[in-house]
């Protein structure tokens, strides 16, 4: 509490950190029952609100304690408790993590409890707050992750904040050393770990060797297990008890790593989706959900395709590399095998779902995969919109895989201009660039005089957009344009910004840095320009593939 009490003043970012069990979230709350008997308005996040349901509860306990007027509105989401206050009025109020990046309401302070359970991302937009608190799990799986512990601090580090670390040590549930706590760390793999750094410090694509590890091995096995799960652990920011005995009894679910003399550095989960019955296909197309088939259930239901779910497939639900090994191509020597035993099988193709992010599509793509469909929603716990890639295996597989590459090609304009208006432009970039295949461009001879009017004045985009948004979607879709001739990112976000998503201009010119809409119009007429070098009336129309 007392490095929590840093919150006061301005510029203060304070860290806590601890087991299980060390009263993180009690004292947490306690501060913020202060700070708002104050006056002060202390926002407070977390994944969920049940991870700060504790912090609540003994902020309510010291107001009651101290005798402070307050009232608890329990009965509406998010939570919230007024104080009375001698000078303001202040509050202990709760926001998901996706709403509470905006800073609702301005709040004078934040909170943010297991924040290592939260994505870097996230995290990093909170650091507009006028002063923060971290606290969060060291081990455990609120403390998964190791972009907290590493990318995050480092950039907290570099930040004008003035940092404060607290360690809390003695438990407060229970005993230290109690052998019930060593015993649960034990058996539910709280404790697990990958292994360290230096007896895999020499591991290449090259050294490695990929095994398929079944679940009797994993448990006659206890080093290996806790090297698998703790690599998975430590790799996502998201992991749950369930995901322990889902690695080890899960009949869908099978466990494929590679090792360096016997250790793990680099794991992958892959689930078997797909191959179900015409009744279940149906029943799933007229809204039913069915548990374990993410891909198939997605493309059935939401994407109108009854036979989606007939062709076999293997989504890969998580894949980690050792950090200590990162950036040599383990990862896609994991892939690789994983698409090779895949090959040797029934299945039909091989896919993947997750959070898009500009760093991370360009990886699945250079491992083949295509993406499909891009969600229009933004996950409530990590604000990121979910891509699914395919991968095909057969000739069913290709089938599948072509019809949705068309149809995504068709729809996704359509879908920037709506409900993706407000995805980040790097995203939209990264995602254009993974899908296998192009859209038609065959401009009529108006389209033509539309296009070449632009650059030198004579036409006006926003009186005919439709053909640059167009062009603009055929050359961010085309990769087989040559490096030197791809515009700069700059000028391919304004192509996203504006063409695609429809942004006002005078936002978009202050988003992307230009001095004026008039000089953004303009930069947009030089895109053109250079377009119409690629794809212009002297090349021909040029048909999708």
């Amino acid at each position: 509490v007392e490095g929590l009490e840093q919150l006061r003043d301005p510029g203060q970012a304070v860290v806590v950190e601890a087991h299980r069990g060390r009263g993180k979230s009690s004292a947490a709350g306690i501060a913020a029952a202060c700070l708002a008997a104050e006056g002060r308005d202390v926002l407070v996040t977390a994944p969920g609100y049940r991870n700060a349901a504790e912090l609540f509860e003994r902020a309510v306990e010291l107001l009651d304690t101290m005798t402070v007027a307050h009232s608890v509105d329990d009965e509406n989401e998010p939570k919230r408790v007024d104080v009375e206050a001698e000078r303001d009025s202040g509050c202990v109020r709760f926001s998901r993590p996706t709403a509470a990046a905006e800073l609702p309401g301005d709040p004078d302070r934040v909170i943010v409890d297991e924040a290592a359970a939260l994505p870097v991302r996230l995290l990093e937009s909170l650091l507009a707050a006028t002063s923060i608190a971290f606290t969060t799990t060291v081990h455990g799986y609120e403390g998964a992750g190791r972009g907290f512990s590493v990318r995050f601090r480092d950039h907290l580090a570099e930040s004008e904040y003035t940092v404060m670390e607290r360690w809390l040590s003695e438990p407060i549930r229970y005993a230290p050393a109690d052998p019930v706590e060593v015993w649960s760390f034990r058996a539910l793999g709280l404790n697990a770990g990958p292994p360290p750094d230096q007896v895999v410090a020499d591991a290449t694509p090259e050294t490695v060797q990929y095994r398929k590890l079944d679940p009797t091995e994993l448990l006659d096995d206890e080093q290996l297990l806790r090297e698998v799960f703790g690599l998975l652990v430590l790799a996502h920011y998201r992991t749950e008890p369930n995901d322990f005995a889902r690695l080890l009894d899960a009949p869908n679910v099978s466990v494929h790593a590679l090792l360096a003399d016997d250790h793990v550095v680099s794991v992958a989960l892959l689930a078997r989706e797909g191959g179900l019955p015409a009744d279940l296909r149906s029943r799933i197309y007229d809204g039913e959900r069915v548990r374990g088939n993410l891909i198939p259930d997605l493309l059935t239901s939401q994407l109108r395709d009854e036979a989606a779910g007939e062709p076999v497939g293997a989504r890969v639900m998580r894949i980690a590399t050792h950090s200590a090994v990162r950036e040599r191509g383990l990862g896609s020597r994991l892939l690789a095998e994983l698409r090779e035993q895949a090959a040797s099988t029934d299945l039909d193709w091989i896919g993947v779902g997750y959070g898009a992010r500009p760093e991370l599509v360009p990886f699945w793509r250079k491992n083949g995969y295509g993406a499909v469909h891009l969600g229009i929603s933004r996950n409530e716990r990590s604000g990121e919109h979910s891509v699914v890639m395919l991968h095909p295996l057969s000739p069913t597989g290709e089938q599948l895989h072509n019809r949705h590459t068309r149809w995504f090609l068709r729809r996704f304009p359509d879908t920037l201009a709506n409900a993706l208006s407000e995805i980040e432009p790097d995203n939209v970039r990264a995602v254009c660039r993974s899908i296998d295949g192009t859209p038609a461009f065959e401009p009529t001879d108006w389209e033509w005089r539309i296009l070449e009017g632009i650059p030198n004045g004579t036409a006006i985009f926003d009186t005919a957009p439709g053909p640059v948004t167009l062009l603009a979607f055929r050359y961010l879709t085309d990769g087989s344009v040559d490096a030197e001739e791809r515009l700069a990112p700059r000028q391919e976000r304004l192509l996203v910004r504006k063409t695609l998503q429809a942004h006002p201009w005078d936002e978009v010119a202050a988003e992307l840095d230009y001095v004026s809409a008039s000089a953004c119009m303009r930069a947009l007429g030089e895109c053109i320009d250079r377009l119409l070098s690629l794809y212009g009336r002297e090349t021909g129309s040029v048909g999708g593939h």
